[in-house]
């Protein structure tokens, strides 16, 4: 470790080691153009792209670095590698990780997504940071609710708790993976989400939708006589959506839940 630091800090120059120092101070390990500009003024564009040349930071996208911490050796940024969500924590504000992202991270569905799901409440187009995409999805704000902090290599992220991820993935299959996948999560993890409490988001979010989906998909997996309760003066909306937006439209419409089930879900498929 001695080694490479004294070989790390004997290429450095004055500002470049100033900078280096002063973001390691202040902990900033994931930092935006703007920081080093206050700490250097204008010819931070210039120190960054030498420190890049060095391996000292890695450009994650325009405007955005991650400091190499030291102990990463001497490969510097070839060898770095950074977790999706600490740098989806830097691509919006507000945030949380959600949908098929934190399906995975729940443990509630075993696909691993390529794709880092984003909720915010603003609109974002898709980005692409080193070899991995990042997709927004923008919420009403009475949406925006139900997160929790998690730590992501000494990073605090904020990801949506295991019950607004299913009302959520309810709310927008498409991006989840589909309906599939959210009926899975909740045919193999039924004990360990509290479905009552996904029952309330779902009232607040204020789309009826999500409970038309969340009834359909009790009643398809047979666990639906086991929350009746969640349902009782539960009157479906006008309107028949469709089951998967990932699906074509077409099937059979459902009265009972007032959907367009153009996805077959069977759970006697799942268990092999």
């Amino acid at each position: 470790m001695e080694l490479s630091a004294n070989k790390y800090k004997s290429s450095l120059g004055k500002k470049e080691a100033f900078l280096v120092k002063s973001l390691a101070e202040q902990r900033k390990a994931i930092f935006a153009i703007e920081d080093a500009s206050r700490l250097i003024g204008p010819n931070a564009k210039k120190v960054l792209h030498r420190l890049a040349l060095k391996k000292w930071v890695l450009p994650l996208k325009r405007g955005l670095y991650a400091m190499v911490p030291l102990d990463v050796g001497v490969d510097g940024s070839d060898a770095f590698v950074v977790h999706n969500f600490v740098v989806a924590a830097m691509l919006a504000e507000p945030y949380y990780i959600g949908f098929w992202s934190a399906l995975n991270h729940h443990g509630l569905t075993d696909q691993i997504p390529r794709t880092t799901f984003i909720a915010t409440t603003k609109a974002k187009h898709p980005v692409q940071v080193l070899d991995a995409e990042y997709c927004f999805v923008q919420l009403a704000r009475k949406k925006f609710f139900g997160w929790q902090e998690i730590k992501i290599e000494d990073h605090t992220v904020r990801i949506s708790d295991p019950e607004k991820t299913i009302a959520d993935c309810l709310d927008h299959p498409e991006h989840c993976g589909g309906i599939e996948q959210v009926a899975r999560a909740i045919y193999f993890s039924e004990k360990e989400i509290r479905l009552k409490l996904v029952a309330e988001y779902a009232h607040r979010m204020g789309n009826r939708t999500i409970l038309k989906r969340l009834g359909y998909v009790l009643d398809a997996i047979g666990l639906l006589g086991s929350y009746k309760e969640l349902f009782k003066g539960f009157e479906p909306s006008a309107g028949f959506p469709k089951l998967d937006p990932l699906s074509p439209k077409m099937g059979n419409y459902n009265g009972r839940w007032k959907l367009l089930v153009n996805y077959e879900l069977d759970p006697e498929e799942w268990r092999y």
